[in-house]
Parts: C-alpha cells; sequence; structure tokens
C-alpha cells in the first residue's frame, strides 16, 4: 500500500538554509497578496514548482486548505516537524496554519487544490463541512494504492477538475466547486478508514471527536482545561476522555498537550526568536516550565531540539 521513493531519485535536500525570522505567509505560494474570501484555485505542480527549480521554501497560508495531490514522481516533504520522503501517489493535506515545504524532482506530476472553507461550504449540507473539517483536522501524509479503485476515482475527479477550472466558459459556474468537494468527500472517506466511519453512530463519534480536534486548534494556547472543552462540546469531561481515548488511545487532556509541543517544535524549527519569547506565546508564563513541558513531550530540551533539526535540515555543503 506504501510507496516511498529512493533518496537519489530528488536532487539533495535545501528545505531550510537558516532559521527563518518568520515564516512567510502566501495566498498561493510567491504571492503575498491576501487570499480572497472564496479562494478555489487548481494547478499542476509543475506549473509553480519550475519557476523555482523544483523547490517550495517553507511557507503557510491563513484561512486556507490545500490538498497537494503527486501522481508520480518523488517529493521530500516538511509538514510540520514531520519529515518525509514519498513518491506517488500520495496526498499531502495542510490545514490553514502549517508550515510546509516541498522538494519535487523535475519530472514529478500533480495538482495543487487550494479553497477557503467559505467557498467549500457556504449553502452546503452540513455533510460537506464535514467532510472539510475530518480531512484538515490534522496535518498528514495519505499514501494510497496505485491500483486501488480509489486512486483511479481520484484522478478520474481531479482531472475533470482540472479540465473544468482552465475551461473559460465554466466561469462563476459550479460544476468546479462541485468537483472539488467530491475530491475533499474522497479524500476524507481514505483518511476514515480504520475509524468505522460507515457506522452511523462511529460517524456521530468521529464527528465530535473532529468538533473537538477543531476547539483544541482555536484554544489550545490559552491552556484550558478538559472541562471547559467538555463544557463546549455540550458532553461530561469523562465521556470527551472516553472519546479521545477511542480514537487516540490516549485521555483528552494528552491530545491538547501534542498539540503544544506540535506547536512549539514547529517555531523552534523555523523561526528565530527565543526559546523564551516561544514559551510565552505559547501561553507559558514560566519558560523553565516550558522547557520541562517540552522536553516530557519529546525527550529533548528545546535548545537541544532546535540544534539537532538545524543541523539535520542543514547538512554542510
Amino acid at each position: 500500500m506504501l510507496s516511498r521513493s529512493a533518496h537519489s531519485a530528488v536532487p539533495a535536500r535545501r528545505t531550510l538554509r537558516r532559521l527563518a525570522p518568520e515564516i512567510p505567509a502566501f495566498a498561493l505560494y510567491g504571492e503575498t497578496a491576501a487570499a480572497g474570501g472564496e479562494l478555489l484555485h487548481v494547478e499542476g505542480i509543475q506549473a509553480r514548482s519550475r519557476r523555482y527549480r523544483w523547490q517550495i521554501d517553507a511557507h503557510l497560508h491563513h484561512g486556507l486548505y490545500q490538498v497537494v495531490w503527486l501522481r508520480k514522481g518523488p517529493v521530500q516533504v516538511s509538514l510540520d516537524a514531520l519529515r518525509e520522503d514519498c513518491t506517488g501517489p500520495v496526498a499531502i493535506i495542510i490545514p490553514p496554519g502549517s508550515v510546509h515545504a516541498f522538494q519535487f524532482a523535475a519530472d514529478s506530476e500533480g495538482e495543487v487544490l487550494t479553497l477557503s472553507a467559505r467557498s467549500f461550504i457556504e449553502g452546503e449540507t452540513p455533510e460537506v463541512g464535514d467532510s472539510l473539517r475530518a480531512l484538515f483536522s490534522v496535518p498528514r501524509i495519505l499514501h494510497l494504492d496505485p491500483d486501488a479503485l480509489e486512486t483511479c476515482r481520484l484522478e478520474g475527479l481531479l482531472d475533470q477538475l482540472v479540465a473544468e477550472f482552465q475551461a473559460p466558459d465554466t466561469v462563476g459556474a459550479p460544476v468546479t466547486p462541485w468537483l472539488a468537494r467530491a475530491v475533499v468527500w474522497r479524500l476524507a472517506r481514505i483518511g476514515a478508514r480504520g475509524t468505522g466511519a460507515d457506522d452511523p453512530g462511529a460517524r456521530r463519534h468521529h464527528a465530535l471527536f473532529t468538533r473537538f480536534v477543531l476547539l483544541v486548534e482555536a484554544h489550545y494556547t490559552e491552556h484550558w482545561p478538559v472541562s471547559r472543552y467538555a463544557r463546549h462540546l455540550g458532553v461530561s469531561p469523562d465521556r470527551l476522555n472516553r472519546l479521545v481515548r477511542t480514537q487516540t488511545g490516549a485521555g483528552a487532556l494528552n491530545l491538547v498537550h501534542e498539540r503544544l509541543v506540535r506547536e512549539a517544535c514547529r517555531r523552534l524549527i523555523y523561526v528565530a526568536v527565543s526559546i523564551s519569547r516561544i514559551a510565552f506565546e505559547l501561553g507559558f508564563d514560566d519558560p523553565a516550565y516550558f522547557c520541562r513541558f517540552f522536553k516530557r513531550g519529546t525527550g529533548s530540551s528545546p535548545r537541544e531540539f532546535r540544534t539537532l533539526q538545524r543541523a539535520l535540515r542543514c547538512p554542510p555543503s
């Protein structure tokens, strides 16, 4: 099922030469203008990556969801603190605010779908919004079997989506957003494999879990207790803990702490500010406590983690 690339198929990694003073935010990569409220854009990987010699440096998108569909060829992916070499077919799922970078090969092929939630779900059924929330609940890489029927269906939908997006006589027509919704819906189904998503009760539990993940995303730097999350979701703390444990194997607070650690890793890798400042930005009053918290979660201190990541990402030339 999983397809991996040989390291020699991709040029030497150039993902990060140094820590950036801040992470650049784009609507589309290299375009600094703010994205419109109803952005829906599709383009081939080659169309933009060729301009940058197939190197897309670390950046993020505010309020925009992105799927990078790699049909074939290798790519080196940096997705927050995750780094992975892989070969298509894969779908790289990028929620708003996730830092990502790519090193494609010259023969890599695929499409990039970028959309705003408003353009996607406004006026649609609840199931459309549920698929968006489920798919983009966390940044991740979905590996697909090239011979599977679901992969062929996805490729067919993306072929139609690209054709409709590029056709001059379909500007403003509903076909393009319909096809984009179909792509997201099918990817959400693939991402939910093994979660019992076909069972109505399991779907309700998964929807509640997704709501919790999104609530954590909005408030994790505020260090809410589990009881406050439960109150906002209309359930008891015990039920919330049981639900999260079923989905992840650990309690609700553990998921909140994992999100804090993931954000700390992201900032230590990509943002050239002091560890104390990162601690304060993540809601910690005491930088020393933040260092202990981070070490419990990763096994290394923030300074050790930053030093190691800098060495891994900036090998000697």
